[in-house]
């Protein structure tokens, strides 16, 4: 709950001063067109890498792998909160796009040329869902501590590296992404307290 409330105000707060044309706005500005003056190879064809890693085709793959290990864990509820979290968080997503309609950066010379909106960021929001669970999972599920902080220290790398290559290419602003981590983060808070509550009421009626 406490997580759940701290990244909700977070992701309001974000909100709030997009749509109020607050100070970030003009530091988004401003970060955009140093990105977009500045891109430079081989980080650019990276960062192209890193983000069709994490398009609808690429999560699905990786959703896909990470199902099928966990069916073969027979990690059931843990499964369960991969088929709520992470094609829930992306359709959400795109609902909230809807909602704020923000426009997405505009270049003379832009790197990716998208006709959605921009805010919060898909890209961002489904890495974070997808290594969010990933990293709740393996620190559950592996007593040791080495592996428990390497995951973490993975999962929160690879979605930073995924918001980051999306406003390196121009495709979003800052707010975009961070507003991407914290709406997911409380969405991923509500999956999983969901699924263990769910968890634990079945196997209270057994014993």
């Amino acid at each position: 709950m406490a997580l759940l409330l701290a990244a909700g105000m977070v992701f309001h707060e974000l909100a709030e001063a997009v749509m109020g044309q607050e100070a970030i706005t003009v530091l988004d500005v401003q970060v955009a067109h140093w990105f977009n003056a500045n891109a430079f190879e081989p980080l650019t064809s990276l960062m192209y890498g890193v983000s069709a890693m994490h398009t609808v085709a690429g999560m699905a793959l990786l959703f896909c792998a990470f199902a099928a290990y966990l069916w073969r864990a027979q990690a059931y509820y843990w499964l369960l909160a991969l088929a709520f979290s992470v094609p829930g968080g992306m359709v959400l997503n795109v609902a909230l796009k809807h909602v704020f309609q923000r426009a997405r950066p505009v270049f003379e010379d832009p790197l990716v040329t998208l006709a959605t909106y921009s805010f919060p960021s898909g890209h961002t929001t489904a890495a974070t869902c997808f290594y969010g669970l990933l990293a709740s999972y393996l620190v559950i599920a592996r007593p040791a501590w080495s592996v428990r902080v390497a995951t973490v220290v993975l999962c929160v790398s690879m979605v930073l590296l995924v918001a980051f290559s999306r406003v390196y290419l121009g495709a979003h602003y800052v707010s975009d992404v961070l507003a991407a981590m914290a709406g997911s983060v409380a969405w991923l808070a509500v999956c999983i307290t969901a699924i263990s509550t769910l968890r634990r009421r079945r196997e209270a009626k057994t014993l």
